[in-house]
């Protein structure tokens, strides 16, 4: 329907550019600047005016729309950003190391700069741990005007990257709201080890879950924090005929039983035989169990059918 309000016979090229740019925007507040670009090059006469107000109602419906996410803290959908079943985001101040940590942990390809507040909209990777898809969120700058409070309130885990451990304290003042796992990274870059040593010793002291971050030495310790942070755990499966297990891991709660995992497997847990497991829950190899049979992480699992 608005598609159809928008088309006109009239269109100038900066209008239907404007256009393409609204139908490609990532998120409401692209939307609503192409919005604003298309009424400013609207036609102005008698046969484009229900047109215009068309785009006039859209822009005031789509400004409410911002608000209102803005207000309610849910920032996944005001970002565009779809949250995944593991989601962490990277928060910390202007030059912490935040994007050159992203880069480091996925896929992502964010401008890293020595310039201040150079990040303004969340930038979201993905990072593979042992089979395990984890999208991973660097929002912009504690402190800054660009900075989303409402994904670090939703998230799972929360990194707090900082530089100094004052800086701890000032985050945390901000993540009032936040229900994800906080895990402390300091970022080493820079510093001698004696300043290392005495980091480590204050943040043991204070009982922080933390990493103090190499990126060029530990990256692996911190990708298997994060991925605890969760409170999940990986089981593969294993089909009788096979030898060896799944290549990716299904993710469960922690204390999950051989029934929870069955039944997302099976249709009809009637036609189970019977089941085996192998790995850190199991007292042997290869173990049949029943179906309260409580599963550990990185466990194998194989269900026989009748």
């Amino acid at each position: 329907m608005f598609k159809r309000c928008m088309a006109s016979t009239n269109q100038s090229p900066q209008y239907l550019k404007a256009q393409s740019m609204f139908f490609q925007a990532k998120n409401n507040e692209e939307k609503l600047h192409w919005l604003e670009e298309m009424m400013k090059e609207c036609p102005r006469h008698k046969s484009s005016e229900k047109m215009l107000a068309n785009l006039k109602t859209r822009y005031i419906k789509l400004k409410e729309k911002i608000e209102k996410i803005k207000k309610s803290g849910k920032s996944s959908a005001k970002s565009g950003i779809k949250k995944e079943e593991m989601q962490a985001v990277i928060v910390g101040f202007t030059n912490s190391g935040k994007s050159s940590l992203l880069s480091a942990l996925t896929n992502a390809s964010p401008e890293i700069s020595p310039y201040e507040f150079k990040t303004k909209q969340p930038i979201v990777g993905i990072t593979d741990y042992l089979g395990t898809k984890i999208q991973i969120i660097e929002v912009p700058a504690f402190g800054s005007e660009y900075y989303d409070k409402g994904l670090a309130n939703s998230a799972d885990v929360i990194l707090i990257l900082v530089t100094e451990i004052s800086q701890i304290k000032e985050i945390e003042s901000g993540l009032e709201k936040s229900v994800g796992k906080r895990l402390v990274v300091f970022n080493s870059f820079g510093k001698s080890q004696e300043e290392i040593r005495k980091t480590e010793a204050t943040l043991k002291s204070k009982k922080y879950d933390f990493v103090i971050l190499d990126i060029n030495r530990n990256l692996n310790e911190l990708k298997e924090k994060l991925f605890r942070g969760f409170g999940k755990i990986r089981v593969f499966t294993k089909e009788p005929t096979h030898k060896t297990p799944s290549d990716r891991p299904m993710i469960l709660e922690k204390d999950s039983t051989v029934k929870d995992i069955a039944k997302k497997i099976l249709k009809n847990l009637s036609v189970l035989k019977e089941t085996r497991i192998w790995g850190p829950s199991s007292k042997f190899a290869g173990q049949i169990v029943g179906l309260q049979h409580v599963l550990k992480d990185m466990d194998t699992i194989e269900f026989k059918t009748r």
